[in-house]
C-alpha cells in the first residue's frame, strides 16, 4: 500500500514538473515576435542582401526574441498588394517606392517629379533631412511607420526598336510602365504609348513583343533579366525612386520600446548598404549588359527635361500645389551651387 502511494505521488510529481517546464516554455515561446517582410525584388539584387542583413542584426540584437522572415520576388503579391497589406495590417514590413506610397499619402509623388535631382547625394540630401519628417507624420496618419530610406535608384529607358539619344526617338514606342502617375505622365510628355503591366509579368511582357521597353533603375533591369529581352537601355535618369523601408502599425505595436529602438537602428544601417551597393555595382552592371549585346546610350537630359512641362502640371494637380512647392523648396535649398 505504501509502495502505491509513493509511486502515485511520484507521478504527481512528474506530471507537475513536465507542466512546469510545458508552461514555461510556452511563455518563452509566445514573447518571440515574428514579423513578415515582403519585397518585390530577386535574391539577387541589394535590397534583399539589405533585408538578410536587417534579419539577421535584430535577431542577434534582441537575442532572439524579433524574428524577420523576409519574402522576396512579390511573393506574397504585387507592389500595389503588399502596400496596401501594411496599410491593413495585414503584412508587419515592406519595402516599396514612393510610388506605391503615393496611393495614400499623395505628398511622396513629390520626390519623384522628373529630373529634379542632380545626382544620388542631393536626393539623399533631401529625402533623409528636410523632408523626413513631413512625410513620416503624413503616413503615420495613414497607419504605415517609415523606418528608413533605402534604394530604388533613377530610372532608365530600354526598349526593343531603337536607341535612345533625344526625346522624338521616344515617340510611338510602347511603354511598360508601373501603375504610378508621375511617370505616366513623364513617359507620355515624351510622346510615349503607355501600358500599365503588373511588375511580375513584365519579363515575359518584353519577351512577347506585347510592348516595345519598360523603364527602371540599372539594378533592377539587370536583377530582373530584362536585359535578356531588350537590345536597348538609355540612361535617361527621367525620375528618382527611393524604396522605404516601413511598417505597419500593428507590426509596430508587437514590439516593446527597446525593440523598436532596435529595429530603427539597423534598418537605418541596412539602408545605407543597400545604397552604397547599388550605385557602386551600376557601372559593373552596365558593362556586362553591354558585353552581352545590350547597345546602352548617354543622351544628354536638358532636351528631355525641356518636354516636361504637361507632367509638371499633371503631377502638381494630382499632388497638390503647396505639396509641389514645399518640397521644390528643399531640392533648391540643397542643391550644391
Amino acid at each position: 500500500m505504501k509502495s502505491h502511494r509513493l509511486a502515485w505521488i511520484a507521478g504527481i510529481m512528474v506530471l507537475a514538473a513536465f507542466f512546469v517546464f510545458q508552461t514555461g516554455w510556452s511563455k518563452a515561446d509566445a514573447q518571440v515576435v515574428q514579423l513578415r517582410f515582403a519585397h518585390f525584388t530577386e535574391d539577387t539584387h541589394p535590397l534583399h542582401l539589405g533585408a538578410k542583413q536587417f534579419a539577421a542584426r535584430v535577431e542577434e540584437r534582441t537575442k532572439g526574441q524579433v524574428k524577420v522572415t523576409i519574402y522576396p520576388a512579390n511573393s506574397l503579391g504585387s507592389p500595389p498588394e503588399m502596400q496596401e497589406m501594411i496599410k491593413l495590417g495585414t503584412l508587419d514590413m515592406g519595402a516599396t517606392t514612393q510610388g506605391q506610397l503615393e496611393k495614400y499619402v499623395r505628398a511622396c509623388m513629390t520626390a519623384q517629379i522628373p529630373f529634379i535631382f542632380d545626382d544620388y547625394d542631393h536626393a539623399h540630401r533631401v529625402l533623409d533631412g528636410p523632408s523626413w519628417p513631413w512625410l513620416y507624420s503624413l503616413a503615420e496618419k495613414e497607419g504605415i511607420i517609415l523606418l528608413s530610406n533605402w534604394e530604388w535608384g533613377f530610372r532608365c529607358l530600354t526598349n526593343n526598336r531603337r536607341p535612345i539619344l533625344q526625346p522624338d526617338d521616344v515617340k510611338g514606342l510602347k511603354i511598360r510602365v508601373p501603375p504610378e502617375m508621375h511617370l505616366q505622365a513623364a513617359m507620355e510628355a515624351l510622346g510615349a504609348i503607355v501600358t500599365k503591366i503588373a511588375f511580375p509579368e513584365v519579363y515575359m511582357a518584353l519577351a512577347q513583343n506585347v510592348v516595345d521597353g519598360q523603364e527602371n533603375p540599372i539594378a533592377t533591369i539587370y536583377s530582373q533579366k530584362f536585359w535578356e529581352v531588350q537590345k536597348h537601355l538609355a540612361l535617361t535618369k527621367h525620375a528618382y525612386s527611393c524604396s522605404i523601408h516601413q511598417m505597419s502599425v500593428a507590426g509596430w505595436a508587437k514590439l516593446n520600446p527597446e525593440q523598436k529602438k532596435i529595429v530603427q537602428e539597423e534598418s537605418k544601417r541596412a539602408g545605407e548598404y543597400v545604397r552604397k551597393t547599388l550605385i557602386s555595382s551600376e557601372k559593373d552592371l552596365l558593362d556586362k549588359m553591354e558585353k552581352s549585346g545590350v547597345k546602352i546610350s548617354r543622351p544628354d537630359l536638358a532636351p528631355f527635361r525641356a518636354k516636361m512641362g504637361p507632367a509638371y502640371e499633371k503631377i502638381t494637380k494630382y499632388t497638390g500645389e503647396e505639396n509641389v512647392k514645399i518640397f521644390m523648396k528643399w531640392v533648391e535649398d540643397t542643391r550644391k551651387k
